[in-house]
C-alpha cells in the first residue's frame, strides 16, 4: 500500500493543526494580507502570528510577496481553504447536532 499520500496528508493537517492557523488560512482565503491585517482581523498579537504564518510557509501553505515594506501572505492553492471551510462547518454542524441532543 502506498503511503506517500498518507504521509503528506498527515503532515498538512498537522500544520493546520492550531486555531490560529486555521483562522489564518480563512482569513488568506478571501485574499492576500499583510501581517497587520491578519492581526486586527484575528485579535492576535502580531509577533503569534508571524510565528503561525512561519509554521504555514514551512509547510507550503502560504507563501509571501513583498509588496513594499510589507509582505503580502496568500494560500499556494485553494485545495487548504476547502479544507479548512469544510473542517470548520464540520465542527459547527457538529456542535448544534450535539446541542439538539444529536448524535455528535
Amino acid at each position: 500500500m502506498a503511503t506517500d499520500g498518507y504521509e503528506a496528508a498527515g503532515e498538512l493537517l498537522r500544520a493546520l493543526a492550531a486555531p490560529l492557523r486555521i483562522g489564518i488560512v480563512t482569513e488568506l482565503s478571501g485574499g492576500a494580507r499583510c501581517v497587520h491585517e491578519l492581526v486586527e482581523a484575528l485579535g492576535a498579537p502580531q509577533p503569534l502570528v508571524s510565528q503561525h504564518l512561519r509554521v504555514l510557509r514551512g509547510a507550503g501553505i502560504v507563501r509571501g510577496l513583498r509588496r513594499g515594506r510589507e509582505i503580502a501572505y496568500s494560500l499556494t492553492d485553494e485545495h487548504v481553504a476547502h479544507i479548512v471551510a469544510d473542517a470548520v462547518s464540520h465542527s459547527r454542524e457538529a456542535r448544534v447536532g450535539m446541542n439538539e441532543g444529536g448524535a455528535p
